[in-house]
């Protein structure tokens, strides 16, 4: 069937379809779900993509609040998009772009800006085909080229905001063989005060997804334990699904095992055999055990790292969170997270990062929080603990050097005080026209150039790097030459804009403009997060390096 004239939408796109959707309550781990079912296709041989649909009118997560929606993660070409896409990223190993992330705010601005520019010849615009026909497209198009597409539909069944979403699943369904699509719905089993496992919220929210026209061909129920056989027996009963269709999710101690768990569930296999892929799949034999061994390896070391930030909530820094445990992978090292509020006063700062064998200060907007981690990075330069800064940390460590090394007084970035008489942070060029604060950063992947036998050398062990961006504000041009005194040197750098900087008078102290932790997998560590690691363990090769340019 060729695309429409009308909508563009081409339903000959795209080969293997798993729609996930979830009941009960939000943030049940539908996406983690989706992706581990994913790594498992992938160790199977199939090339897989995905698609995370956010019910949600904004057009891209850029101007989201952490506190509401978790971290804004960048793609490599720029995209802001929900923190879901990192665990795709991570767990399938594979980059994605902003098409594989579907909003209400993007589907509605096209269909309404080409309805605006006379494209519908003077039709109607109706949700019905319009709006729905541009979600299919979006995600066919997005699965062009792979075997199979995992497609998260965010939020609840239910929702009022995800009705448009569901609809053009229900039509979906009607365009592929049966062979080609398949159902997987998330449900919360919680447990009675009896220690019983109630099936009811999830009766009921198959009952909701059935109202609209679409019937679950797999049940994965999210529960502290794995499902009792008759639990799975009462589901697969009441929600017209065959017993061997129910699958447990238990809670786990890292979210990297649960690939393993519905591995030995069987749901792979069962995905495999719906979806008329077991002829094609490796046999188990030759199938990558690389994710298992990775996600089991022992660790014999074990540091403390202070994550000094302002939003006292893990999803906020996510990607932090698990560049670190990337980097411990690689190291074999145990890496605790300790947590740092930005608001607390020096003293208490002190007492916290004393426990800390390394410290990160994150990226993030605003003033609130700056002076915690100035100090922080103060507290790390003066007592040689190894130090890590990102996007606004590699900022403030210029301010930082600024203010107690070279004694420029009331020096600090133009975004927190405009009126700072050396504002060693200043706005982008190309920012002073903006309007717009939603996709107008600098964005996406960008290559740095370093500078040969310095730290930043040793870290990539490379002449240059690619790392994704998301800032407005930069080292100011005229203040480059005086801030590189007294052990700042700026190692890194694109054009004119400074990219990374290091102290070669310290143990490990590296700053990065850039978001390294949206690179890092399990399999391929972020350098700077396993340089960090290294330093923190006392006995590493960067470490050794970095002591060597100090003689």
């Amino acid at each position: 069937m060729p695309a429409d004239p009308d909508t563009g939408y081409d339903p000959s796109l795209g080969r293997k379809f798993v729609f996930v959707t979830g009941g009960v309550m939000s943030g049940l781990g539908k996406g983690i779900t989706a992706a581990s079912t994913g790594r498992l296709l992938a160790n199977a041989g199939f090339d897989v993509t995905a698609v995370k649909v956010d019910p949600y009118l904004n057009v891209d997560a850029g101007t989201m609040n952490p506190y509401e929606h978790g971290e804004v993660y960048v793609l490599k070409d720029g995209g802001e998009v929900d923190l879901d896409l990192g665990n795709y990223e991570r767990f399938l190993g594979t980059d994605m772009t902003f098409d594989h992330n579907v909003t209400t705010g993007k589907t509605y601005q096209h269909v309404i800006e080409r309805e605006r520019a006379g494209d519908y010849l003077g039709k109607t615009v109706q949700i019905i085909p319009h709006v729905t026909d541009d979600i299919k497209r979006r995600i066919r198009e997005a699965a062009e080229g792979s075997d199979v597409c995992l497609v998260e539909i965010g939020g609840t069944v239910g929702d009022i905001e995800s009705m448009p979403f569901l609809e053009a699943l229900r039509q979906f369904a009607h365009e592929e063989d049966d062979e080609d699509i398949l159902f997987t719905h998330v449900t919360l089993v919680p447990y009675s005060k009896n220690g019983e496992q109630k099936t009811k919220p999830t009766q009921h929210s198959v009952k909701e997804l059935r109202s609209i026209g679409l019937q679950p061909d797999i049940l994965v129920g999210r529960s502290e334990d794995r499902l009792d056989p008759e639990t799975k027996e009462k589901i697969a009963l009441f929600c017209d699904v065959p017993t061997d269709a129910v699958f447990s999710n238990p809670d786990v101690e890292d979210i990297y095992h649960v690939p393993l768990m519905v591995e030995d569930e069987g749901l792979d296999e069962y995905v495999m055999e719906r979806l008329g892929l077991v002829d094609e799949a490796l046999p188990k034999e030759e199938r990558s055990t690389e994710w298992r061994d990775l996600v089991t390896r022992d660790r014999d070391e074990e540091i403390d790292v202070a994550l000094v930030g302002k939003y006292a909530l893990e999803d906020a820094y996510m990607s932090i969170h698990e560049a670190l445990k990337h980097a411990g992978i690689q190291t074999g090292t145990e890496v605790n997270v300790l947590w740092v509020d930005a608001d607390e006063t020096q003293e208490e700062h002190e007492q916290r990062l004393a426990e800390a064998d390394a410290v990160v200060v994150p990226g993030g907007f605003g003033s609130r929080g700056t002076d915690g981690k100035i100090e922080a990075i103060r507290y790390a330069r003066e007592n040689d603990v190894p130090f890590l800064g990102l996007c606004l940390g590699f900022q403030m460590a210029v301010v930082e050097h600024a203010r107690n090394v070279l004694g420029l007084d009331g020096a600090h970035s133009a975004e927190i005080d405009p009126d700072t008489p050396h504002p060693v942070i200043d706005l982008l060029p190309d920012q002073y026209e903006t309007e717009d604060m939603g996709g107008t950063m600098r964005l996406g992947a960008h290559e740095t150039d370093i500078e040969p036998d310095t730290l930043a050398a040793a870290v990539y062990d490379a002449d240059s790097c690619t790392e994704r961006h998301r800032h407005r504000y930069e080292v100011n041009p005229e203040y480059i030459d005086a801030l590189e005194a007294d052990g700042l040197v700026f190692s890194g750098r694109a054009d004119n804009r400074m990219e990374i900087l290091e102290r070669p008078d310290h143990p490990f102290f590296f700053g990065t403009q850039a978001h390294p932790e949206f690179r890092s997998r399990p399999d391929r560590a972020s350098p700077p997060f396993v340089s960090l690691v290294e330093a923190a363990l006392g006995s590493t090769d960067t470490t050794e390096r970095n002591a060597d340019m100090r003689l």
